[in-house]
């Protein structure tokens, strides 16, 4: 089964999930506690939203805008606090945990560095990849082949 199907599936049985979870709390403590927390997580997420969510959504705009997808894959820990507001917002007390789980700086930050394991790096925009052959001339002193390159070679032809 591919993704897409996983994904639709867990996303029509999320509300039968989210259903059952409501009906098993409300019968053990009454309506009112699981009712007033769903709405309480959902007021909760909205806050998130506006508060970080609205710098999240600038910035990711602005990175957008200078074609920095860099920028973008540095600032996962945002996307994760608006991923923790979209959670609050959808009524339910098992999106609601997670939301609140991904508000935990330490959780969010291990849930990040579990995500970036798998991927490598992406490349800087200030640096330049270059292969061996093509790196071998230095025309300052701080880099350690300059002053091999201008002991043996002419001067002029040391940066060829």
């Amino acid at each position: 089964m591919n993704v897409a199907k996983w994904l639709l599936l867990t996303l029509l049985a999320l509300p039968l999930a989210e259903l059952a979870v409501f009906i098993a709390v409300a019968a053990t403590i009454g309506i009112a506690w699981p009712l007033s927390l769903v709405l309480a997580g959902s007021l909760a997420g909205a806050l998130v939203l506006r508060h970080a969510g609205g710098s999240h959504i600038a910035r990711v705009r602005l990175a957008l805008g200078e074609g920095s997808f860099t920028a973008l894959q540095a600032d996962s820990s945002g996307f994760l606090i608006l991923l923790a507001g979209i959670l609050l917002l959808i009524p339910g007390l098992m999106t609601d945990i997670a939301g609140l789980l991904l508000l935990i700086a330490p959780l969010r930050r291990a849930l990040d560095a579990a995500l970036r394991r798998g991927r490598k790096p992406a490349p800087s925009e200030s640096v330049v990849d270059l292969e061996p052959e093509h790196g071998t001339g230095c025309p300052t002193s701080r880099c350690p082949t300059a002053a091999v390159t201008r002991a043996n070679a002419d001067p002029e032809k040391a940066c060829l």
